[in-house]
């Protein structure tokens, strides 16, 4: 548990991250300017209980924003990602 002991586990109302097993993971295109502050190994993944809760995030996380202009091409890449 990584040092972390939890007394009563049952009163948590969402799993703890070691927990969880669907995830999505966010990258950035290889050509992105952002990519020289931060390498070109960022990346930042989200843990999800259930593939559905992860299927449902990363639709969510990837569709065209509201505000985007036409011809507008999304920075980030999303790919799903899954603990052994």
């Amino acid at each position: 548990m990584n040092g972390t002991h939890i007394c009563h586990e049952h009163n948590l109302s969402r799993r703890r991250p070691d927990q969880r097993s669907f995830g999505v993971r966010v990258g950035l295109r290889p050509a992105d300017p952002f990519v020289k502050l931060v390498g070109h190994d960022w990346h930042k993944e989200h843990w999800y209980a259930t593939e559905r809760e992860r299927d449902e995030a990363f639709a969510e996380m990837s569709g065209r924003h509201a505000f985007s202009r036409i011809g507008d091409e999304p920075a980030l890449v999303f790919e799903r990602v899954e603990r052994s």
